[in-house]
């Protein structure tokens, strides 16, 4: 499939190429993208960048080449020349609230189509509110947190949703995920975490995470629910399809964008057939061996949660000893990484006994996590390259790609498998 015809210098431009996560998305494009891309490297380092532009060249010799941009945070002219240059800019630039405003903002005003994979819902919340219009009023195609948090997550609902609908002519009541992650975090997630508090104050970290925060419409009833009581307390519980549960550290990231797009499914014009339902909730979890393992993993993490909220000091002697961005897990131990996300959606049928059936939906990467992101950023761009996707200009969810990603996501060894189980 060609891509789309446009005025711009590159078809793809890939910014902080040079970091660990940049490295892997260089690779992936240079290996996966058709070899006929108009891409450039872009970051401060003229001789780091020429050093993964060599790299890339062994991994894909007969391919078109990438050129090389020079561009700073701290510089907002040179990113907005970068961005009226891309068709399509993927930023790998973090921590996203210290370094990723001006290459949102300069993608947003330019009418760029724009990829990154932050975490930091904050940051997406603070540029909803700064750049939609502007993103709007140009056509850009913004589409943030789409690495490994938050598109597997993101994904997974919507395939659920689109089970119950097309099997069932159900709308959603609720998608509960569990998800299994076997992997070192890289310096740079680390330090991401680490720094939250020196981006944003407690009001906006709790804002940004409160039901629905960044969906444009509200909630009818005005919240996602609740866990019974003991599962609040100790983080465990059971459930059908998925096994032992217990609370999961990147559950508020990823339920803060599924409901963006609950929102952005109920109020688009045209997506009224495809959206969720008033009464739908998502809930993640972590996949546990047994309830004690789950206890300690929920303990271990709202007791952290707590100590680094409330506590600067804690926070950094903590720092002192956490691994310095750019570096990451060795490359060969990382092969063996595992990421596996699950999910069931319970069908909002009323009037009815509760329903037999019910979505279910398994991704499963064997590989690298930061291979997964990377291919998860480069995929998104592809798509936005060379599909219709029938939006105007926004800031959008990774689901809004449509069906087409989710195949390209599994010819890249990222497999989905949905379809009807019994409930």
């Amino acid at each position: 499939m060609s891509f789309k015809s446009h005025n711009r210098t590159y078809d793809l431009v890939l910014f902080g190429a040079t970091g660990f996560t940049g490295a892997y998305t260089a690779e992936y494009i240079a290996r996966g993208l058709p070899t006929d891309l108009k891409w450039a490297l872009a970051g401060r380092s003229q001789d780091k960048l020429a050093k993964i532009a060599a790299d890339v060249k062994l991994l894909n010799p007969d391919r078109a080449q990438p050129a090389i941009e020079i561009c700073n945070v701290d510089d907002a002219s040179t990113l907005e020349t970068l961005a009226k240059k891309s068709f399509v800019l993927i930023s790998t630039v973090g921590p996203y609230g210290a370094y990723g405003e001006a290459a949102f903002k300069a993608c947003a005003e330019a009418g760029t189509h724009y990829v990154d994979v932050t975490g930091e819902v904050p940051f997406v919340a603070s540029m909803i509110e700064k750049y939609e219009a502007a993103a709007k009023a140009s056509g850009a195609l913004m589409f943030p947190q789409s690495g490994i948090e938050s598109a597997p997550a993101d994904l997974a609902a919507a395939e659920v949703v689109r089970i119950n609908r097309e099997e069932l002519s159900a709308k959603t009541a609720n998608v509960t995920a569990a998800i299994r992650i076997k992997a070192k975090p890289s310096g740079g997630t680390v330090q991401t975490v680490l720094t939250v508090f020196d981006n944003f104050t407690l009001a906006q970290v709790r804002s940004s995470l409160a039901p629905y925060a960044l969906s444009p419409i509200p909630r009818p009833d005005g919240n996602r629910g609740s866990a019974p009581l003991l599962s609040y307390i100790t983080g465990g519980q059971y459930v059908r399809n998925l096994g032992q549960l217990s609370t999961s550290v990147s559950g508020t990231i990823n339920t803060a964008q599924v409901e963006r797009t609950w929102g952005l499914m109920a109020s688009l014009q045209g997506r009224g057939a495809s959206s969720y339902g008033p009464k739908f909730s998502f809930y993640e979890y972590s996949s546990v061996r047994n309830w004690l393992q789950g206890l300690q993993l929920h303990f271990m993490l709202t007791v952290g949660a707590f100590l680094f909220a409330a506590l600067p000091p804690f926070r950094a002697l903590v720092k002192r000893f956490a691994s310095a961005p750019g570096s990451g897990p060795d490359r060969e131990e990382a092969k063996k990484d595992v990421i596996e996300y699950r999910a069931v959606g319970v069908p909002d049928i009323e009037g009815e006994p509760a329903p037999k059936k019910q979505g279910f939906t398994r991704a499963i990467f064997r590989g690298a996590m930061y291979d997964l992101t990377g291919i998860l950023a480069a995929e998104a761009a592809r798509t936005i390259l060379q599909d219709d996707l029938k939006l105007e200009g926004g800031i959008y969810t990774p689901s809004f790609l449509g069906p087409n990603f989710i195949e390209r996501l599994g010819n890249a060894g990222f497999k989905f498998e949905s379809k009807l189980i019994d409930a």
